[in-house]
């Protein structure tokens, strides 16, 4: 009688990996910090490596502040997925493609939008609303 392991297979790291072929196939990616500055007005988002140094997360956070930022993966695990040795920030252009990434690691932005959701409630009621005493 033979043993059979118990242990469950490994699951990908995140689903969202799937979409990772695609992403070089459409060449919507940004590799690096220059590129993503001289490529601004093409961003959806930006995703950081989990062991980018600290001094270049900050300098990320702060010259992209419009843009959402996602941290997951390490470095290694982003070469491996896109082929790009040593990338720890790289962004995905605006696409449906990007789009459907980033809805996936939305759960691992580590900034704020810029523009917070409108406030609930009734808004103020314009003067002709007013009834002349």
């Amino acid at each position: 009688m033979s043993e059979h392991s118990t242990e469950p297979e490994a699951e990908p790291i995140h689903p969202v990996t799937r979409l990772f072929p695609f992403v070089l196939k459409t060449g919507i990616l940004l590799v690096g910090r220059d590129k993503l500055r001289s490529n601004r007005n093409k961003l959806h988002f930006i995703l950081l490596a989990t062991d980018i140094a600290e001094h270049h997360r900050e300098e990320v956070l702060k010259d992209f502040a419009p843009y959402p930022i996602v941290q997951y993966f390490s470095a290694a695990e982003l070469e491996g997925f896109l082929n790009f040795k040593g990338a720890k920030a790289v962004g995905f252009m605006k696409s449906g493609l990007a789009q459907s990434i980033y809805a996936e690691l939305k759960p691992h932005r580590i900034n704020q939008p810029l523009h917070p959701s409108k406030p609930s409630g009734s808004p103020p009621a314009p003067p002709s609303a007013h009834k002349a005493e």
